[in-house]
């Protein structure tokens, strides 16, 4: 089959570059000439593991290609894609399909043979029924499906995500649309991955349901940690023994410092903001985005009790500032809210992440990145470990330890266990959900 991918973010570029390895054709679209270059000189540009690979695999196979030419791609295209970003607006917190609803119309006028539009983007629930209508003002007298697609791609981990799903979920109105989605997928479908094909409305509604419930469990451990260190719990016990019970899972029950990425902020408030508009609070999801606030802001009073008090000319180590590892994406991660409290309160804060860089430097100002961890503690007062990258699960402590004016750390991740941080000759130590120490 031959696709259009219109939008060449995160989940345009992922989405297509995967389809093309199932054998279809497919031609990716963007208006950005720079990122088009990019891609067609083989740059991929995000951090991805494995894409830039499986990308350069299948543009040499002839079944990838990119252009700014929307009209070309769509040219004999039985699908075309809609995975443009939709960015909450300012002000009432609601995703705004300025991008989705232009992708739309010019679909429409550049279309003349059937076609299926998908929106690939997440969209508030009821959302394609008005691309549908904007498609057929447009163009009255097109022959086109729509459906809806949401992708449940998780960062650093989006291909696997895509070949091997938990599964598919598809919107569909017409028993024609559903017939060219399920080929669309067949590869997958072939390989008894679950395709759920349903309405319009409930495929929009699952993806928001999803990433609510995830960001709920997030917080619910996360407020459950809290607990466990003013009763003497340790919080790595409790999930575990909360995650063997089948109706509950072991997934998305790890304390931290608060959830943040490209799609719980975003796609939680976009719930909450429906709900309003329908007269149906979302009392537990508002509750959710309020709480996961609330825990960034524990974490800095944390770091503020290691540094006796006051930040005001400490020398303080951030390990990783990305949202999650395997990662470059700095959207909503707690380190946005954390490290500009530190650099405020007249620390000296050095970074040290393996992909935080291209996007942290306009981000986080008034911070010194280093590469090496060990260097970026040298003389430290405190070292916060802030993402769990693989750099940092198996760092020499004792090395890092010795290196330190003072040898304290915030291990926000809980990486690293209170027996280890003593071995090491840490003074203090904090984690989340557990009880730490600090010697007089």
């Amino acid at each position: 089959m031959k696709i259009a991918m219109i939008g060449t973010g995160y989940v345009g570029l992922v989405s297509g570059v995967c389809f093309s390895d199932f054998g279809h054709n497919v031609v990716c679209v963007d208006k950005d000439p720079q990122k088009i270059k990019m891609l067609e000189r083989g740059e991929v540009p995000i951090y991805e593991p494995s894409l830039d690979a499986l990308m350069a695999k299948n543009v040499e196979a002839g079944r990838l290609s990119f252009t700014l030419d929307l009209a070309d791609a769509i040219e004999g295209a039985e699908v075309v894609f809609i995975a443009v970003g939709t960015p909450m607006r300012r002000g009432d917190g609601h995703a705004d399909l300025t991008y989705v609803m232009a992708a739309a119309t010019e679909i429409a006028e550049m279309s003349k043979d059937y076609l299926v539009v998908v929106t690939k983007s997440t969209v508030p629930v009821g959302t394609n029924r008005i691309v549908k209508q904007t498609i057929r003002k447009a163009n009255p007298g097109l022959e086109f499906d729509v459906a809806s697609n949401p992708e449940f791609l998780r960062e650093g981990a989006a291909i696997d995500d895509f070949m091997r799903p938990d599964r598919v979920v598809i919107g569909v109105q017409s028993d024609k649309a559903a017939e060219v989605m399920n080929e669309l997928y067949r590869p997958l479908s072939l390989r008894d991955f679950p395709v759920v094909v349903t309405d319009l409305e409930s495929a929009e509604m699952i993806k928001y349901a999803a990433n609510a419930f995830l960001a709920t469990k997030i917080t619910f451990i996360n407020e459950i940690a809290a607990l466990c260190e003013k009763v003497g719990a340790d919080v790595k016990q409790v999930s575990k023994g909360m995650g063997m019970d089948g109706r509950i899972g072991d997934k998305f029950l790890r304390a931290g410092p608060g959830y943040g990425g490209s799609c719980f902020p975003k796609d939680t408030k976009a719930l909450a903001r429906i709900g309003q508009e329908h007269s149906v609070p979302m009392q537990i999801t508002e509750t959710v985005i309020t709480v996961n606030e609330e825990i960034k802001r524990r974490m800095i009073t944390k770091l503020e009790d290691l540094c006796g008090g006051s930040f005001n000319g400490k020398v303080i180590a951030i390990l990783g500032v990305t949202f999650k590892p395997d990662t470059d994406d700095m959207r909503d991660a707690p380190a946005l809210m954390i490290v500009p409290a530190l650099v405020g309160g007249g620390a000296k804060v050095r970074v040290c992440d393996p992909q935080g860089k291209h996007e942290g430097e306009a981000l986080l100002p008034g911070v010194h990145w280093i590469e090496d961890p060990y260097k970026a503690a040298q003389n430290a007062d405190l070292v916060v470990v802030l993402t769990e990258w693989n750099e940092f699960r198996g760092l020499n402590l004792k090395k890092l330890a010795n290196k330190m004016a003072v040898p304290h750390m915030a291990d926000l991740r809980n990486v690293y266990s209170v027996k280890d941080a003593k071995r090491a000759g840490f003074e203090a130590y904090d984690s989340i959900g557990r009880i730490g120490f600090m010697k007089n």
